[in-house]
């Protein structure tokens, strides 16, 4: 019997044992860029092209993209999407988070018009959560948090947000790429923070 594939693309400081964890960032230097977090050596971590895998058509059972998409750009949107489908055996199972647009797009209406500072992203405004003068994860402020969950952290290469999804995006995305939609959840970022969008889909 042939071995279960299972990637875990965009892994970030999130990557999992008993996946092919395919990030930018080799394990070095997710160590450097996570200090605070344990990185086992045992992890498997590949660079890939994630528009062009050097893997057959159908020998992927699952691949998970945990707020990743939000970064790609329209044309690798595209490429991404359709490549999960070909590396997905039928009734491969496809789970992905992205920020909630819609919900972030309601907030950003209902806050404050109050700007205080320009962007900051040394080490202290980090430590202190700047986030524009705000010093917080508030989104009272159209103008502090709040605008990063839109754009982006822009801390380092990759944090940028070049796309934005909803419910009804996905489900017709879905629909389009012959996906089964198992579950289309919402949950907030860390538990507090930028409200998500949680999808499991099968593919058909």
């Amino acid at each position: 019997m042939s071995k279960n594939i299972k990637l875990n693309i965009g892994c970030g400081g999130r990557p999992l044992l008993n996946y092919i964890n395919v990030d930018m960032d080799s394990l070095d230097d997710l160590r450097k860029r996570y200090p605070s977090q344990e990185f086992s050596s045992d992890l498997d971590l590949r660079n890939y092209d994630i528009t062009n895998f050097p893997l057959k058509d159908a020998s992927v059972d699952e691949v998970r993209a945990d707020a990743f998409i939000e970064h790609l750009n329209f044309k690798d949107e595209k490429k991404f999407f359709y490549e999960v489908k070909r590396l997905l055996k039928t009734d491969g199972i496809f789970t992905f988070s992205v920020p909630d647009f819609e919900a972030v797009c309601k907030i950003w209406l209902n806050a404050k018009d109050e700007w205080k500072d320009f962007y900051r992203d040394d080490v202290e405004a980090i430590e202190q959560k700047h986030w524009f003068g705000q010093y917080s994860y508030s989104t009272d402020s159209r103008w502090g948090y709040l605008t990063a969950m839109i754009f982006g952290s822009q801390n380092g290469e990759g944090q940028f947000h070049t796309n934005c999804y909803s419910k009804g995006k996905i489900e017709a995305m879905m629909a389009k790429l012959d996906f089964t939609i198992i579950e289309l959840s919402e949950f907030l970022w860390k538990g507090e923070r930028d409200p998500m969008l949680q999808v499991v889909a099968k593919k058909n």
